[in-house]
């Protein structure tokens, strides 16, 4: 029995694990990408979206790629962590002398409202990045609440935080977005590190998908080595974690997940800034509390 692929928009700050995401969105016949929209926080946004144009045509992927915001709704962009994805944002993967074309027409906060508008209730946002683009798609055209199927979202940290103690770094990078996406009262789904964290891709199932899984198992070894020898060095893991494919994965095998219903709510000061706490009363917000970290791992290889 065959389904409708579920419509997704990308919208991404390739980065690492934002390139094995996209590899894994390609292979899943559930979901049908229908535009990447970039943002900046991996790398500044004309980083993010060369190196989205360079995955599209790595992976052959027909879709268009809008460009975003370049920093967040107030004040300047924090600094790059190249320490983590490496000075081109994609791990220092060699990119063979590419040069990219301008990116397809129109700022990617427009085209996700004229996609929604174009295709109501049938749209997931998918946002593996800062907030940034989706607030503003929200200040434009509000109307867009009740017109998209669903927002998930790879950001927020409940107990510690991966750029601060306390705070995650796609919500840090942007905490007012964050806030405004969270309270729109549309149906998010927000995958944070708590759930994200278990899910590692070994150094050893990484150079196996280099050796069975053809180009796009190549292409995942050969990005994730620097980001693997970051997380070594800094959680002693044998590996790397597949932050954004984790909320990929969410679309596809819920069942790997437990989750908690209610509002999400964004510390904007002070030393907490970026900070996500939970509250009990009823909110169209859900949170993956946990999720099964060698079952995703496993299920990601396994789609590659």
């Amino acid at each position: 029995m065959s389904h409708t692929p579920r419509l997704v928009i990308l919208d991404t700050d390739p980065g690492v694990d934002d390139a094995l995401a996209l590899l894994y969105l390609r292979a899943r016949p559930e979901l049908k990408l229908l535009a990447i929209t970039t943002v900046f926080g991996n790398a500044d946004v004309e980083t993010t979206t060369r190196n989205a144009l360079y995955l599209r045509q790595r992976l052959g992927l027909e879709v268009p790629v809008h460009c975003g915001a370049a920093g967040p709704l107030h004040g300047p962009r924090g600094p790059s962590p190249v320490h983590v994805h490496g000075q081109n944002g994609l791990g220092d993967l060699d990119l063979g002398g590419f040069v990219a074309p301008p990116a397809d027409p129109g700022a990617a906060h427009e085209c996700i409202v004229e996609a929604i508008r174009t295709h109501p209730g049938a749209i997931t946002l998918v946002a593996i990045g800062p907030l940034t683009n989706l607030a503003l798609a929200l200040q434009a055209a509000p109307d867009i609440v009740g017109q998209t199927a669903e927002v998930v979202i790879m950001g927020g940290a409940f107990g510690r935080g991966n750029v601060t103690p306390y705070a995650e770094a796609n919500i840090h990078n942007d905490p007012e977005a964050a806030a405004r996406v969270l309270t729109a009262g549309w149906p998010v789904t927000l995958i944070p590190l708590d759930a994200t964290m278990s899910c590692v891709l070994s150094n050893a199932a990484a150079a196996s998908l280099a050796e069975t899984a053809g180009d796009g198992g190549r292409l995942a070894h050969d990005v994730s080595r620097g980001y693997a020898a970051a997380y070594a060095q800094h959680e002693g893991l044998d590996g790397c974690v597949l932050h954004d494919v984790t909320a990929l994965a969410w679309l596809v095998r819920p069942d790997l997940f437990t989750t908690h219903e209610g509002p999400v709510a964004i510390a904007l000061d002070g030393k907490r800034r970026g900070q996500t706490t939970r509250t009990d009363v009823p909110s169209p917000t859900r949170t993956a509390l946990t999720a099964d970290g060698a079952a995703v791992a496993a299920h990601f290889c396994e789609t590659l």
